[in-house]
């Protein structure tokens, strides 16, 4: 009989703690590898935690809408019976070694344990999630609940050959139809990695052309000692009156999940790119006639978005230098770097909140092809399915404010890029054309720059480009 404990793993990106919103099976249930079990919220998405092992559910380590921290245990898998082996005492409770987490696991490069038959023969588990040999845990970040064993409960588990594969690496390739067993990792001593099963995605090769990994075991390492967890901070009406107005106070609490990243994230760029803004008005009428046309003859066409966008890409080719990123080396110095292609980021509004999905090489992509990106990646972010890399990496942002029936903003830039194209609504307006006053469809386009990457002479040379194609779109795709 064999306690199982499965810790939360980072969910990408260096996150360190994921709301709990649901569990998918309830203690005593049987569970199988990959079977979801439950639903949780990060700063990035909602995300489906697969379970690494095959058992009948032994504790579950949380409850619904609570804080749960990266390394800390999850849930409990009684894989060796029916019933779980009752818990140790909580002075005494064991902590899993070698629990390293999916940070680590891009790292994970040390001596392999030895092996033995009883190893080869116990399975495929996740890396440091294994029955490994144990040694006591002396901190804790939450006050321990009955039931949790994070060890093997048989001597014969001492040791034991993990799988280096994290979940989330798991259901990629499952998602993708890779037989997991078929990749080679490129990692230390064969470790699977997700840029293996993305490279295979990308080049669209199935997985028997691929070689078979060899087996990985990375050593038992002490777990992270632990620092108390704050307490999740209560919703709704808090009593009294604020001190500071007088008014009494109808909601107050701590910024936490996808508003806790916005902020963050909005005042780092404002704090630490000096930006910005230049704008112009638009005369799209032929863009729209344009699109009109091709959506009769073909039954469908591009979004005005995603034309524009097309547009911007190209003009990103010619103004390289608003298509990079600053840095601050350790000596305090700044590295510009830019970048040979575009991944191109749109900001989406969600019930969540604001995120930037971004569409990987869309310098690669036509106006058709970037619409149906655009309305994948807004569909999965509106359902909180977006993964990391849906939401990371992005070099360039459009933001589409147009939706929100106003004419312009300044937008504050996507950090650490180094401008944001922004799209007002379309407009009726009077023009004036060849000296007389006609009505024309007008939008707004402005750009936010990063003034350490180039001066206003380029920013207006790229905003001036995409206006221009915008004016007289026949002319500007002829020349794509």
């Amino acid at each position: 009989m064999s306690i199982k404990t499965f810790l939360l793993p980072d969910l990408g990106e260096g996150l360190t703690e994921a709301e709990l919103v649901r569990w998918m099976i309830a203690e005593g249930d049987s569970v199988i590898v990959d079977q979801p079990i439950a639903e949780v919220e990060t700063a990035k998405s909602l995300v489906e935690i697969p379970c690494p092992f095959e058992g009948v559910v032994s504790t579950l380590h949380g409850d619904a809408g609570q804080m749960m921290l990266v390394d800390e245990p999850f849930i409990s898998v009684n894989t060796g019976g029916d019933e779980p082996e009752a818990a140790a005492p909580a002075a005494a409770e064991p902590a899993a070694e070698g629990a390293l987490s999916y940070r680590e696991e891009e790292m994970a490069g040390t001596q392999a344990p030895e092996e033995t038959e009883e190893d080869e023969a116990s399975g495929n588990v996740l890396i440091g999630y294994g029955t490994g040999a144990s040694k006591p845990s002396t901190s804790r970040r939450r006050r321990p609940r009955a039931g949790i064993t994070t060890a093997a409960a048989s001597s014969e588990t001492s040791t034991q050959a993990v799988r280096v594969i994290n979940p989330l690496v798991r259901k990629l390739a499952r998602e993708n139809s890779i037989d997991i067993h078929a990749v080679r990792g490129t990692g230390p001593e064969g470790l699977v990695l997700r840029a293996d099963v993305e490279a295979l995605i990308s080049q669209g090769q199935p997985a028997a052309a691929a070689a078979a990994a060899p087996a990985a075991s990375v050593a038992a390492a002490p777990a992270p000692a632990a620092v108390p967890a704050p307490e999740k901070p209560s919703e709704g009406a808090a009593a009294g009156a604020d001190k500071r107005t007088g008014l009494p106070v109808a909601s107050s609490q701590v910024l936490s999940g996808v508003r806790k990243t916005i902020a963050a994230a909005m005042s780092t760029s404002r704090r630490e790119i000096p930006e910005a803004t230049v704008w112009v008005d638009v005369d799209v009428t032929k863009l729209l006639k344009l699109r009109g046309k091709i959506k009769e003859s073909e039954g469908q066409a591009p979004s005005i978005m995603a034309l524009i966008s097309r547009f911007a890409v190209a003009g990103l080719q010619r103004f390289p230098e608003l298509n990079s990123r600053i840095d601050v080396e350790g000596d305090g110095s700044l590295r510009h770097t830019i970048f040979d292609g575009v991944n191109l980021g749109f900001a989406a509004q969600t019930d969540r909140g604001l995120v930037v999905p971004n569409v990987r090489d869309a310098h690669k992509l036509n106006a058709n092809e970037l619409s149906a990106e655009f309305a994948r990646l807004a569909g999965v972010a509106r359902e909180g399915k977006a993964g990391v890399s849906d939401l990371s990496g992005s070099t360039f942002t459009i933001n589409n404010y147009g939706v929100f029936n106003v004419d312009g903003s300044a937008a504050i830039i996507n950090y650490p890029e180094a401008a944001i194209l922004g799209l007002g609504r379309i407009v009726e307006k009077p023009w004036v054309v060849n000296g007389k006053i006609k009505v024309r469809s007008i939008c707004e386009l402005t750009l936010s720059f990063d003034h350490r990457v180039c001066d206003g002479g380029t920013a207006a040379g790229f905003l001036r480009y995409v206006a221009d194609a915008m004016t007289d779109p026949k002319k500007a795709l002829a020349s794509l």
